[in-house]
């Protein structure tokens, strides 16, 4: 029988003010999928492009933001095994291309994963986009090896404390940047990291800021950079990579309009002024840079389950979450995740 759910779901992007909270109903689970009842969804700065309109995978006419939730399997649909870990009555993750801001989901089973023992339904919901990214960043990508000194962007966000504890696991030496103080005495304070290894980035002392801490870890450049930023601070840190240096981008939130609409006459500034760079110089310098946007990997679910546990195996602890909201102020969620003040993940909880 079909589901009752409620939903928030935009008429089409363009603005968070779109955003509307509607009852519908769900169809019974199709072939290969599982209905799941959420408990809480984590938010991403990939929902606030999208519902801007700014996201290149944004599905077009009305869609229902959201690419990662958590919650309790209620039914199998048709030629569906239940197993271990897919079963009614399993706690579960399910990473979604879009949809997940809703009470409840079809979704296929091979984009399911058991939550962890012991974790809260907000911190399995904050766990499978900032993994995977940070994961994939720097390991298949950036190829971070021990010993590498390492540029972690938004290091105190969700990606950033992910990436950290990757970092940490494989014995390479992190530089934590982030855009404010109390993030940084959060970093001192919760992960220990040593007062040079964090920077509070000033975009026009960006590059003399970059070079006191290479300075202070006796490193003469990086050996890979995650970057989900962009803008001013590009090039200072594209120019102190090490020989052989990888430059990993996942993101532009240099690009993010802070109201409910795009900055139009902004965005044009900023495309115009993007980095730009000269692949022939690329080859005398040695460097590298490698883009991707996680959503692609919707597309090869069967690299999810090894992806999964590798990045798992890395950074085993649950997942900081910074700012908890009820269902029904996802506007609200929305806009605190938009401010940049938050630390670690922002999820709303059912």
């Amino acid at each position: 029988m079909p589901t009752p759910r409620t939903v928030w779901r935009l008429p089409r992007a363009g603005s968070l003010a779109r955003l509307q909270r509607q009852d519908e109903t769900l169809p019974d689970p199709g072939p290969g999928e599982a209905r799941m009842r959420t408990e809480a969804i984590g938010l991403n700065f990939a929902d606030l492009f999208a519902c801007q309109g700014l996201y290149s995978a944004t599905p077009r006419g009305s869609f229902i933001p959201g690419l990662e939730c958590a919650g309790v399997i209620e039914a199998l649909g048709p030629r569906v095994q239940a197993s271990p870990g897919l079963a009614v009555g399993e706690r579960v993750i399910a990473l979604t291309r879009f949809g997940a801001y809703a009470t409840a989901i079809n979704i296929g089973t091979a984009y399911l994963r058991r939550a962890p023992a012991g974790w809260t339904s907000a911190q399995s919901a904050a766990w499978p986009v900032q993994g995977l990214t940070a994961w994939y960043g720097l390991v298949p990508l950036g190829n971070v090896q021990a010993g590498n000194v390492v540029l972690v962007q938004s290091a105190a966000g969700g990606v950033g404390l992910v990436a950290l504890e990757i970092l940490r696991a494989l014995g390479a030496r992190p530089l934590a940047v982030v855009g404010r103080e109390a993030k940084r005495r959060f970093l001192l304070e919760q992960r220990e990291l040593a007062a040079d290894a964090v920077v509070v980035r000033e975009p026009r002392r960006f590059g003399p800021q970059l070079d006191r801490a290479l300075a202070a870890l006796g490193a003469p450049g990086f050996d890979c950079v995650l970057d989900a930023v962009m803008g001013p601070t590009f090039r200072p840190a594209y120019d102190r990579l090490a020989p052989e240096g990888r430059y990993v981008l996942f993101g532009a939130a240099e690009l993010m309009s802070h109201g409910a609409r795009p900055n139009y006459l902004k965005l044009a500034l900023d495309y115009l002024r993007r980095p730009r760079l000269d692949p022939l110089a690329m080859i005398s310098a040695n460097r590298g840079l490698l883009a991707f946007n996680l959503i692609w990997l919707w597309e090869r679910a069967e690299r999810l389950p090894a992806a999964f546990a590798e990045f798992q195996r890395l950074a085993p602890r649950p997942p900081h979450v910074g700012a908890v909201l009820p269902f029904d102020r996802a506007p609200e969620a929305l806009r605190l995740l938009q401010g940049g003040g938050t630390i670690g993940k922002v999820v709303l909880e059912v």
